[in-house]
């Protein structure tokens, strides 16, 4: 059922690092990707694919994670994502691609967790370094980047409280806690 397919797409911050995702599940996904919608059928979006340790190194201490966890700097050794997808785009086919790369990086993810994985889109990057670290051409604007592997931590969905915080936070047994708020709350009229 779709609904549960999407109730199992958290955002995946810690990873059985040990767990390969090879690089032909990496392109079954963005296969997904490329079946997406896009506006005007453009196309403008490509893919970088990392699942090696050497690629995956280059790519990690680009990311920053979780900005509400203030005291958690990212996933430890042994924690880290398996794979990665460098989301670009390509600026000589189209300026304008935030909706494709929303469109297409939820086909992603919603292969991956039907394939038993997890991921987390990563739009804190450092844009400059990754660039460079990974030989990209102008030509190519860096989206964000998608991390993915079998996820390691637990993530619940629970209702925002009275007090209206939306913020994502960690209890003492590392549960992963999503405050969403209500059906009633987005539709209006």
């Amino acid at each position: 059922m779709m609904k549960d397919l999407v109730l199992k797409n958290r955002s995946y911050r810690r990873f059985h690092e040990d767990v390969e995702v090879d690089s032909q599940t990496l392109r079954e996904l963005v296969d997904l990707a490329r079946l997406s919608a896009s506006a005007a059928n453009k196309q403008p979006l490509r893919y970088m694919l990392a699942c090696t340790k050497e690629k995956n190194e280059l790519i990690f201490p680009t990311l920053a994670w979780a900005a509400y966890l203030k005291d958690w700097s990212g996933p430890s050794v042994g924690e880290r994502p398996s794979a990665y997808i460098v989301v670009l785009a390509d600026k000589e086919i189209s300026a304008n691609f935030n909706w494709d790369a929303g469109i297409c990086s939820q086909s992603i993810l919603l292969g991956a967790t039907e394939r038993g994985l997890g991921g987390c889109i990563i739009a804190s990057v450092n844009k400059p370094s990754l660039k460079q670290a990974l030989n990209i051409p102008d030509t190519y604007e860096i989206v964000f980047v998608i991390a993915l592997g079998k996820p390691k931590e637990h993530v619940v969905i629970e209702p925002v409280p009275a007090d209206g915080d939306i913020k994502y936070w960690r209890d003492a047994e590392e549960t992963h806690h999503v405050p969403k708020r209500s059906l009633e709350d987005l539709i209006i009229g």
